[in-house]
């Protein structure tokens, strides 16, 4: 079968994700080949193209991805062809309108659950999974902090915290995407392109501080997040949406008010097969009777992902984006 794919031979700017059209063998033992429907765009994919997350080049590049089964390999009895399916990785390439699959790698779709909302969610969602129902443990009444609460992990955060009953501060860069937060369930909305974040924080929590900080922006919300964390608290950094964090020193935590911080990430959440199982199924449910909306704000056709990744890091994006096939 014949498939174009996304072919990383450097890393960089968007003008590194080049196209090449390729022969895809029958699947192996333990393969399926699945024709793509609809492809995700993740943040985590920017930082395997800047090569802030190493990977050996050449590379294929993107980890979510939606389709049909249309071959399965020798012992594989858990999919057949025509089966609806989804992954978010860890292999790369999702950029491609078909490709091989380790049969382990997917997730069986249910009816209720779409392509296009499967390519935007399935990433997005398990990860909010993980960080509010395993990493953080948030429980009903706890202040939270959910930096870029209008972006695709952002607004499934906030309905995911809210259903558990958490108070939910989120942290926004403009009026509409204020709206789009506060439209996903968030108590409050700090518009930081007008307003300082700790401070207003510590006012809406009486001086306390949040229990637990949501951050996937990395660099730029990391002194924010220290200082709207109260004591004993937690910072849960996810994601490095500006730029990695680093070079600090862990006394700052004890300064601070002896703080908790972890850099978690979702393959290592979802890795044991039952915790894999039970997690994604969680998810289909969550979305299934209504308690996550999936905000798909905006498509692009898969091959204008390169300015799809420029919209992305310009934050001119709101909730999930999809490239159709």
């Amino acid at each position: 079968m014949q498939a174009k794919v996304v072919r990383l031979t450097a890393t960089g700017g968007p003008e590194v994700i080049q196209w090449a059209e390729v022969d895809l063998p029958a699947p192996g033992a333990g393969e399926v080949l699945v024709e793509h429907t609809a492809v995700g765009l993740n943040m985590i994919d920017t930082y395997h193209r800047r090569g802030i997350y190493p990977v050996p080049l050449p590379s294929g590049l993107g980890v979510e991805a939606a389709g049909r089964v249309v071959a399965v390999g020798e012992g594989v009895n858990t999919l057949a062809v025509g089966d609806r399916v989804a992954s978010f990785g860890p292999e790369l390439g999702a950029y491609a309108t078909a490709r091989i699959y380790r049969a382990a790698s997917l997730f069986l779709l249910p009816d209720a659950i779409g392509d296009d909302v499967a390519a935007a969610a399935i990433l997005k969602a398990c990860t909010v999974e993980f960080l509010v129902e395993r990493c953080a443990r948030v429980q009903a009444g706890m202040p939270v902090l959910v930096h870029a609460a209008a972006g695709g992990v952002g607004l499934l955060l906030v309905q995911w915290l809210k259903h558990v009953g958490a108070t939910v501060i989120g942290t926004v860069s403009s009026a509409a995407k204020a709206e789009a937060a506060r439209a996903a369930g968030a108590d409050h909305v700090i518009n930081y392109s007008t307003e300082t974040v700790a401070p207003r924080v510590r006012e809406l929590t009486g001086g306390a501080g949040v229990r637990v900080t949501f951050d996937g922006v990395g660099l730029d919300t990391w002194e924010a997040s220290l200082d709207s964390t109260g004591k004993r608290g937690l910072i849960v950094s996810y994601g490095n949406a500006s730029a990695p964090v680093t070079g600090i020193s862990l006394g700052v935590l004890a300064q601070k008010g002896s703080l908790f911080n972890t850099r978690p990430m979702l393959y290592h959440y979802y890795e044991d097969p039952a915790e894999r199982a039970a997690g994604a199924a969680r998810v289909w449910e969550m979305i299934a009777d209504g308690t996550l909306d999936v905000t798909i704000g905006q498509t692009y056709p898969l091959a204008d992902v390169a300015q799809a990744h420029i919209d992305l890091e310009a934050r001119r994006t709101t909730g999930s984006t999809v490239l159709v096939v």
